[in-house]
């Protein structure tokens, strides 16, 4: 029986998912095929490339404030322009450039340079912003479905960037005739492509909801708005699991807080550890 694990996106929050794979790890639970979206992909793609759990939440601290890089002033001039006149100067965010620089060389390291090199089955969902399609990057073709939307012979960090491309932090991603953004937008826990890769049983893991208050920042407000317009295709997503690992985080953890990876790697962590029963029983 082959187990595959969907996670979820939510920017710094990804970083649960580290402390997931690490007590499945330690419990001797065995991924099969994984998918991620957005944040999701960072791990996944480089559990799929080979690195273990505590490697990963390495990386994470080392390299996470190099990739999250911007300044808030640049994101809220930027909309404000967007406005007044409708313009905005998506140059001045960030492109995305460093992750994918570094993804295709953490990539190299493991001799792998495409997607389709990859050897542990993987599914990272995208969004086309220039005809509102889904598209996914994996290294095998599923049998079933929609083969035009499966997309192969790309280097793996330009999946991980198309797919962690989100609105008003990170530049819509051109390449060839797509311009991509964030997965998150039409499929943010990828639940059915894991399940079509040939998963018998699924586990999906994502976080509970942002709350709202009158402490709340831009961002938050933009995260929990996000959720609402996407609360139909994530409760079907869920339904298509056979767990869910709901991860609680606190609700002052910003979007691209990287001083929160260590916490939010123990939520994952001590989340997992108190469901592995239940986890358990799935098979």
């Amino acid at each position: 029986m082959k187990l595959g694990l969907a996670l979820s996106g939510g920017g710094i929050r990804g970083a649960v998912h580290i402390g997931v794979l690490k007590a499945l790890e330690e419990n001797d639970i065995k991924i099969d095929i994984i998918g991620g979206t957005s944040s999701g992909s960072l791990v996944a793609a480089l559990y799929a490339l080979g690195y273990s759990p505590i490697h990963i939440y390495h990386l994470f601290q080392r390299y996470g404030k190099v990739i999250s890089n911007i300044g808030t002033g640049t994101i809220i001039n930027g909309v404000g322009g967007y406005l007044v006149n409708k313009k905005i100067n998506i140059a001045g965010m960030n492109d995305g450039a460093l992750l994918e620089q570094l993804y295709n060389e953490l990539a190299r390291n493991k001799n792998i340079h495409k997607m389709s090199d990859m050897k542990m089955p993987i599914v990272i969902p995208t969004t086309d912003i220039t005809d509102g399609r889904e598209y996914v990057f994996t290294n095998q073709v599923p049998e079933k479905g929609n083969h035009e939307k499966y997309i192969t012979d790309v280097p793996v960090g330009t999946a991980v960037r198309a797919s962690s491309s989100f609105p008003a932090i990170f530049c819509p991603y051109p390449f060839k005739n797509h311009i991509f953004l964030d997965g998150g937008t039409v499929d943010n826990i990828p639940v059915n492509e894991v399940r079509m890769k040939g998963a018998d049983k699924v586990i999906a893991v994502n976080f509970e909801e942002i709350k709202i208050n009158h402490n709340s920042n831009v961002m938050d407000i933009i995260l929990r708005t996000i959720d609402i317009m996407g609360n139909k295709i994530i409760e079907e997503d869920l339904k298509k699991s056979d767990l869910i690992l709901t991860i609680p985080t606190d609700n002052d953890i910003g979007f691209l807080d990287t001083n929160q990876i260590e916490k939010c790697y123990q939520y994952g962590y001590e989340t997992t550890i108190q469901r592995i029963q239940d986890i358990k029983k799935i098979f």
